[in-house]
């Protein structure tokens, strides 16, 4: 069974949302929040495999809960929910550790996939908000370069690099394999030359952007 939290300031998105996971045989909701705040009051507290997390609320917004929770090292595999099209949300959402974005207006066998796919350790964005990211990267001044040596990753480094666009470190990665934490970051720096990047976000962008993740 999948535990999720679900973290919305309106009601009556947060009551459908409900609704909507309790057809799921497999999932089902252990707490809710209706504000980034008692999100990380509750977040403290309860034991959850995946949050949906919405973007815009108050007191503490979606992106600040992610930022908090990833500095106390106690952030779940997170959904961000909105129903706004923002790249520039989404491309902050992955440097704070999200493992999936979603608009709101998805069907329940999206939704669903999601959960599932973020709940096994590997990360899910709506198809078609890639493009939009990459767009708001290069107006922040941040170039990812298009790289045709993504190719070349091995299936481990391509292993690697989902956990990376999920947030792990390199410590976390090294447990979930079994392997050295030296050993992870030598695929990290291989990632990294293969990619033509310097740095891991840079990476998670191009691997975004050619399907590895």
């Amino acid at each position: 069974m999948i535990r999720v939290v679900l973290v919305e300031d309106q009601h009556l998105v947060r009551d459908g949302l409900r609704s909507l996971l309790g057809l799921l045989d497999d999932v089902r909701v252990v707490g809710e929040a209706a504000d980034g705040a008692e999100a990380v009051a509750l977040i403290g507290s309860a034991v959850a495999d995946v949050v949906l997390l919405d973007v815009r609320m108050p007191r503490m917004n979606g992106l600040e809960v992610l930022r908090q929770l990833h500095r106390e090292d106690r952030l779940p595999p997170t959904i961000m929910l909105t129903t706004f099209d923002d790249p520039e949300a989404l491309f902050e959402a992955i440097r704070a550790g999200a493992r999936g974005f979603m608009l709101k207006d998805v069907t329940l066998d999206q939704l669903a996939e999601a959960i599932r796919a973020v709940a096994t350790g590997g990360s899910s964005f709506q198809p078609g908000l890639t493009e939009r990211l990459l767009r708001a990267v290069q107006q922040r001044g941040i170039e990812p370069e298009i790289c045709f040596a993504a190719h070349s990753l091995s299936p481990r480094e391509r292993d690697v690099v989902r956990l990376m666009a999920g947030g792990f470190r390199n410590r976390e990665i090294a447990e979930a394999f079994g392997l050295a934490e030296g050993t992870v970051k030598n695929h990290v720096s291989n990632i990294l030359s293969k990619l033509g990047v310097r740095e891991r976000t840079r990476a998670v962008l191009v691997a975004i952007s050619r399907g590895i993740v």
